[in-house]
């Protein structure tokens, strides 16, 4: 994207891969609260002391709101984008005990399968940090502020 495209606040890679994963954690979102939710439960562990149940509709409801804000939200990319990174850690033990526990859903019904999802997981911490500009803000001192339209 040229200077003059970004002064005029034209639409940057950086904007359509923060769009791309807003539009991905609304997907989810509504697979949680819909089509997808025992899909979802085998996710979570065995020994996570709330009902299975009651933490897809919560993590769904969360991800209809991260992806929402991620489009919507431009200004506070930034931030945003370092709380949806920050979710996707929370939710990794969820990963680690499907592959630990054999557990099958979305396909994932072998160990070695369940094990290569694990590697998954970083890539979008680093898609929500690079798309949104945090990872950049992080790096130069300027977290949590948004810096001024510079990139897409």
């Amino acid at each position: 994207m040229s200077d003059t495209s970004r002064r005029t606040g034209g639409v940057g890679a950086r904007d359509l891969l923060r769009w791309l994963l807003g539009g991905a954690l609304i997907v989810a979102g509504i697979g949680h609260l819909t089509t997808q939710r025992s899909e979802f439960q085998a996710q979570v562990p065995g020994w996570f002391p709330i009902d299975e149940n009651v933490v897809v509709i919560a993590s769904g409801i969360i991800e209809l709101a991260l992806g929402a804000a991620l489009i919507a939200l431009p200004r506070h990319r930034v931030i945003v984008g370092t709380i949806v990174a920050v979710f996707f850690v929370v939710i990794f033990p969820g990963n680690i005990a499907q592959w630990t526990e054999g557990v099958d859903a979305f396909g994932l019904d072998t160990d070695a399968k369940r094990f290569a999802r694990l590697f998954f997981q970083p890539v979008l911490v680093i898609w929500a940090l690079a798309a949104t500009g945090a990872w950049q803000a992080m790096r130069v001192g300027t977290w949590p502020q948004t810096p001024a339209r510079t990139d897409g």
